[in-house]
């Protein structure tokens, strides 16, 4: 749209915000130290939306005079915060089954390792998982992915991983796949095909490293991920095996992430770091010097924290956010959305998690799952802030300042989700209002 033309008409034009959150910084990388905190906040504001796109932010008063008269469509904040839709950068969306029986275990204090080792965790949902149809797969992913969508994710990354043989993993691929065509938000697809070793092939783990491979090169030529991911973990894989397979896929065209640290300090954080992962995932076990390693590399990977891991298997050791941010490493958050150990679909939840576990101020948890979590996912030059120019994904939350986004818990305050500069979900028009202060 030219300068006048924007004057004129716009699609969408949301006003009476308390605040605007940007979170938009002036680097086009993820916010790393100080610039983590940078919410951009713009007091009174608007935004003005059209073709799918981020066409300004400023003052009310200013974008009302520019677009007011000729909005296709006003969405009043009501003195809520408008901010850039949520990134849900780690998810285990696609799965059949549930693991209650063993989360009351892992609550009476068995460990999950042990779980594991007896053929429950993972192995558990995989059994499940192998027996569900295609139908029943989509089914019970579109049922949460709608639950995301309510609570303001606007991108999710996907993941593989409950099959761990060829026909599973690649329905479980080809049900995201499907779900990219009838919902709103952008899913991202991610190959975990090594997420544990199976049972069949516990006794010759070569054999099933030679699967993934053939799998690696399968998927490439039909396009069905973006990313590989391992799980660098006891029971799992070693940091060798990782490397192997993160090399592998690297050469035939996939961004690299990867399950380092959650249990154990493996080293994996530091090989990720190495073969240049787009993002290192969970790091409970991250030592202050691994910490300090990320930063100083050219281009630390995003690491993304999974706060309703800890809260769900009520673990004491989080991970250590302060650090990571004061190294300079850019945080991102995340779900970890999955049936064993962070059964929730709610990035507000993670955020208010996150800010009473991980040693991080609200602004940091918001930039970290917007912003920083979209470059998580290879999507930080198109979305994650409020920027001219970027995709159109906002939300509308009851919330009167920035802060109650971790400072209140237990209830969604995400009242209208913007897809694309679409209206995906408006809660308004039920008769809900924002809690007052006080």
């Amino acid at each position: 749209m030219t300068a006048g033309a924007e004057a004129e008409c716009v699609d969408l034009l949301v006003v009476g915000a308390a605040e605007v959150l940007t979170c938009g910084g002036t680097d086009a990388g993820p916010a790393r130290g100080p610039a983590q905190a940078d919410v951009g906040a713009v007091r009174d504001g608007a935004v003005a939306i059209h073709g799918g796109q981020i066409v300004e932010v400023g003052a009310r008063a200013r974008l009302e005079r520019a677009y007011g008269r000729h909005a296709r469509r006003i969405v009043d904040a009501r003195g809520g915060v408008v901010l850039p839709g949520f990134v849900d950068a780690h998810t285990h969306l696609v799965f059949a089954g549930d693991r209650a029986a063993e989360w009351e275990a892992r609550m009476a204090g068995v460990p999950y390792l042990e779980l594991l080792a007896r053929g429950g965790g993972i192995r558990s949902t995989v059994r499940a998982t192998r027996a569900a149809s295609l139908e029943t797969l989509l089914l019970h992913a579109r049922r949460w992915l709608s639950r995301a969508v309510e609570h303001g994710t606007t991108t999710l990354e996907a993941k593989s991983g409950y099959g761990l043989e060829r026909a599973t993993e690649l329905r479980l691929l080809r049900v995201i796949e499907a779900l990219r065509t009838e919902v709103p938000i952008e899913l991202v697809s991610t190959f975990l095909g090594a997420h544990v070793v199976p049972d069949e092939h516990r006794e010759r783990r070569d054999g099933y490293l030679e699967l993934l491979e053939e799998l690696h090169v399968e998927i490439a030529r039909t396009g069905l991920a973006e990313y590989v991911d391992v799980f660098c973990e006891q029971e799992a894989f070693t940091v060798d095996e990782a490397e192997r397979l993160l090399r592998h896929a690297a050469g035939l065209g996939f961004g690299l992430k990867l399950h380092a640290e959650q249990f154990t300090a493996s080293g994996a954080a530091a090989l990720g770091a190495r073969l240049g992962a787009v993002s290192i995932d969970h790091l409970e076990h991250a030592s202050e010097a691994s910490c300090r390693a990320l930063g100083a590399a050219a281009r630390p990977p995003v690491a993304v924290l999974l706060p309703g891991v800890a809260f769900h298997l009520g673990e004491e050791r989080h991970a250590p956010g302060r650090a990571l941010v004061d190294a300079g490493v850019p945080v991102a958050i995340a779900t970890d959305f999955n049936p064993g150990s962070s059964f929730t679909p709610s990035i507000p939840a993670c955020i208010a998690l996150g800010a009473r576990t991980l040693g991080l101020s609200v602004a940091e948890c918001i930039v970290a799952a917007t912003r920083n979590a979209a470059h998580a996912v290879g999507r930080g030059a198109d979305r994650g802030s409020l920027v001219r120019g970027r995709r159109a994904d906002v939300l509308v939350c009851d919330v009167p300042d920035h802060r109650w986004l971790g400072y209140s818990f237990g209830w969604n305050p995400v009242r209208t989700v913007i897809a694309g500069g679409r209206v995906v979900r408006d809660r308004a028009s039920a008769g809900d209002t924002r809690p007052a202060p006080g």
